[in-house]
């Protein structure tokens, strides 16, 4: 199979993955691949994060479709070096640029479900979604799309455990803890990045701090469309007050 012009050459499926995985380790033009995936992954990526913020208006939209990108870009940034010195102390044989194109294979099959997700995120942007709902429904299309990319990556790593014996089988079990600390990551720099998605009574900002956590957010937001507030207000005033009345609860 010619995979050079075949989608399935930067996005890996359920059919044929042992042949994509395989094509990985002959590949002899590894960094022209990578640079194939980064293009991709960051154009997914931005189209995402445009519709995303076109929920507010036209600058917070392509203001998102750049956060967004940068968002993954940071995560992996921060987090690879670790994850490789780890791997390679554990003694893997794999080549920097054979690991790369794994973890960006994953990145890339994120990015395409969250791309594909976006159809039903216009329809309820179009249709007056609530802002809660929308806030809560981009995220579990991160955490799905997220889950499924690095199930790839963990697929990859297995095969190249088990089947090409360049990677310790100790290193497939330390890249779920990798995964975890990934997320975790990306959730602190998402949360300092802010805003993504915006009400659309605040105005256009590029930075914005709020008081409070991302899981507090969270569960602001599922309270909102519980019972939501007839005169609600913001929701960073709203976070700061329920850390004051549990601070002078437990005084």
């Amino acid at each position: 199979m010619d995979y050079k012009n075949n989608f399935i050459y930067i996005l890996p499926g359920l059919r044929d993955k042992d042949e994509f995985y395989d094509n990985i380790f002959h590949e002899t033009k590894t960094w022209s691949r990578i640079w194939r995936l980064s293009v991709s992954f960051i154009v997914f990526t931005f189209i995402y994060g445009a519709v995303m913020g076109s929920y507010s208006s036209l600058l917070q939209s392509l203001t998102a479709g750049i956060k967004v990108p940068v968002l993954f870009i940071l995560s992996l940034v921060i987090c690879f070096p670790a994850f490789f010195v780890i791997q390679f102390i554990l003694g893997s044989k794999m080549q920097l640029s054979h690991m790369i194109i794994i973890i960006l294979s994953g990145f890339m099959l994120t990015a395409a479900i969250m791309v594909s997700f976006t159809p039903i995120i216009l329809l309820f942007v179009l249709t007056g979604g609530n802002y809660y709902f929308l806030q809560l429904l981009h995220i579990t299309v991160f955490a799905l799309a997220g889950i499924f990319g690095m199930k790839t990556v963990l697929d990859a790593l297995k095969y190249s455990c088990e089947q090409k014996n360049v990677y310790p089988k100790t290193g497939v079990e330390v890249f779920r803890y990798w995964v975890v600390i990934l997320a975790f990551v990306g959730i602190q720099i998402a949360w300092n990045m802010q805003p993504f998605l915006a009400e659309k009574t605040e105005g256009y900002s590029l930075f914005k701090k709020y008081k409070g956590n991302f899981y507090t957010a969270v569960v602001y937001s599922f309270q909102q469309l519980i019972s939501p507030e007839k005169e609600s207000a913001k929701l960073p005033n709203k976070q700061f007050q329920f850390y004051r009345d549990t601070t002078n609860t437990v005084k």
